[in-house]
């Protein structure tokens, strides 16, 4: 069988392969409503782009400001690979210990697509439902801290109420079959997330005057998209790369053919 090595290393390929895709998805359909939304901050700051070299000049003094031409390329090429990479390798890692503990150990497929589709939904969906993300010239930035607590408190959460409903489904296992454990696993996870999700505080910060509706609906639509692509490719190309390693340790090599 695969060692935890194996799955780590075709999670680190799955997740460069998925930051890649990430980041064509991000740059066609995501960076046109934050570049709209930049235009609508600047706007009402009153920002004037008459003289182009003044600002760069500027940027260049303080030393902390990237080019917005940057961000929207390289910089977003950086984060997808480098976020991608390491979803990757941990999703390889989680599929490498729950090998034989969801389905059989020959069914590598399944185990990789199931830890994937509980690490997306636990670790980006849910907590997403409550706190979407915001497009510039969108949010008080004195809360910034407040909405980032908020933010990780439900990850938390969220992460509680997977651990207890995977422990649930394993200890009724052996009692009422897998199918019925799992379903109330999943029975679990929805009340407790259900739950954080009516318990937990929520902040209302309308955006900037002028500022479209329709803009902000696409920015998080666009958000949501990426996540999927991204956790997508990753549990696609690890459930592949998975399978066709345990099938190639399995078959039998030439000289196990001639002894016979």
């Amino acid at each position: 069988m695969l060692t935890l090595r194996d799955f780590l290393v075709r999670g680190l390929l799955a997740g460069l392969i998925a930051g890649i895709a990430a980041f064509f998805v991000a740059y066609a359909v995501g960076e046109p409503p934050v570049a709209a939304s930049i235009a609508i901050e600047e706007a009402a700051g009153g920002h004037d782009h008459g003289d182009e070299a003044e600002e760069a000049a500027a940027a260049a003094d303080e030393g902390t400001e990237v080019p917005r031409p940057v961000q929207s390329t390289v910089g977003l090429a950086t984060g997808m690979l480098v976020l991608g990479t390491a979803l990757g390798g941990a999703t390889g890692l989680l599929t490498g210990a729950a090998m034989g503990r969801l389905f059989s150990r020959t069914n590598v497929r399944a185990t990789a697509l199931a830890v994937n589709g509980v690490a997306f939904v636990t670790l980006f969906f849910v907590p997403y439902l409550i706190y979407p993300p915001n497009p510039p010239a969108v949010g008080n930035g004195e809360t910034i801290g407040y909405r980032t607590a908020l933010y990780f408190a439900m990850v938390a959460l969220s992460i509680a109420g997977a651990a207890i409903a995977l422990a649930l489904a394993r200890n009724l296992r052996h009692q009422i079959g897998s199918w019925y454990a799992g379903l109330a696993g999943v029975a679990t996870y929805v009340v407790i997330a259900v739950a954080a999700l009516g318990v937990m505080p929520r902040y209302d910060e309308v955006p900037a005057e002028g500022f479209p509706p329709s803009l902000l609906w696409e920015f998080r639509l666009s958000s949501l998209l990426v996540q999927i692509v991204l956790w997508g490719v990753i549990g696609v190309v690890l459930a592949e790369l998975s399978h066709r390693a345990v099938a190639q340790k399995a078959a039998p090599r030439p000289t196990q053919l001639i002894d016979a």
